[in-house]
């Protein structure tokens, strides 16, 4: 894996807010449901998810700084015998090394347990009790199953893997909270929860206004004019939609509680023209008298 900086495009100054727009700019640019069978876009996505789940954590961003784990989380072994001086303490702890004498069984948990211990020892008479801490994960979702609800498999850090259940309806930067799946507590501390903020990619055709859906449909000039019945996508498969005789370029139709939740759908009906001449067409228009004149720019000259 490249360096999830160089992934996102950022400097190694970047702050939090800085990842998360990378991030979700880049998601949404690269989604697989705007690359449909688009292999590379699929792995550049996964490339994304991946180099934001490490920097969207402090702890493991830092330790990455350092050069404790490479990019892709892996346990870089140290260089000397930094934790040797720690073998033995007052509360009779003691960690075995290698043969040569390196720290190279050394984990992360067992420095931080090792400390954590001492502390009690020393201060609290072994009763120290603290709460774990909060992870940070990012999730993104295809505009469907956002509108729809669904359920995602989230793989931690530990090798745990957990079926997140998504609402319908959620939003673009909800973060959803697993109580109990963060870091574990100290000297019987309650565990750190999970925080899962959610980024919805954005459909092709269908935009959401609350929980309504808009949706911008291009029709012919015959079906304005005579009406006619057409196929319209909505979040819950395509439906049938009756376009009055009369309608003009702009109008705006509604399809009842098709939006989200209790929302409904919005069909703007955009006039297309066909892409080469009209022959006939343009030899009717010329001799075409409206039954209803109008001038459809009235009162824009006094603006």
């Amino acid at each position: 894996m490249r360096d999830p900086y160089e992934i996102l495009g950022l400097t190694r100054d970047a702050d939090e807010a800085a990842i998360k727009a990378a991030y979700r700019k880049l998601a949404k640019r690269h989604h697989p449901d705007l690359h449909p069978g688009d292999k590379k876009a699929a792995e550049r996505f996964q490339e994304l998810n991946n180099a934001n789940d490490l920097l969207s954590d402090p702890e493991r961003r830092a330790r990455f700084d350092r050069g404790e784990i490479d990019a892709e989380g892996h346990e870089v072994p140290p260089r000397g015998g930094f934790y040797r001086d720690f073998q033995g303490g007052p509360g009779g702890e003691r960690y075995a090394t290698g043969s040569q004498g390196d720290s190279a069984g050394f984990t992360e948990d067992d420095i931080a347990e090792f400390f954590a211990r001492q502390f009690n020892a020393r201060h609290h008479g072994g009763n120290f009790r603290a709460a774990g801490a909060d992870l940070n994960y990012a999730l993104t979702l295809g505009f469907l199953d956002a509108a729809n609800g669904t359920s995602r498999r989230v793989l931690l850090p530990d090798g745990r893997a957990l079926d997140v259940k998504i609402p319908a309806g959620i939003e673009d930067g909800h973060t959803i909270r697993l109580k109990g799946q963060g870091r574990p507590g100290i000297g019987g501390g309650a565990p750190g929860d999970a925080l899962i903020e959610v980024t919805v990619a954005p459909h092709p055709f269908l935009r959401r206004v609350g929980d309504d859906v808009i949706i911008t449909l291009p029709v012919t000039l015959q079906e304005v004019v005579l009406g006619a019945s057409v196929s319209v996508p909505t979040i819950k498969g395509t439906v049938k939609l009756t376009i009055p005789p009369g309608s003009g370029d702009g109008t705006r139709l509604r399809l009842r509680g098709r939006g989200i939740r209790a929302g409904h759908q919005f069909v703007e009906l955009k006039v297309a023209m066909p892409p080469g001449d009209e022959p006939a067409l343009a030899e009717f228009l010329r001799g075409w008298k409206p039954a209803h004149p109008f001038d459809p720019r009235k009162g824009m000259e006094e603006a």
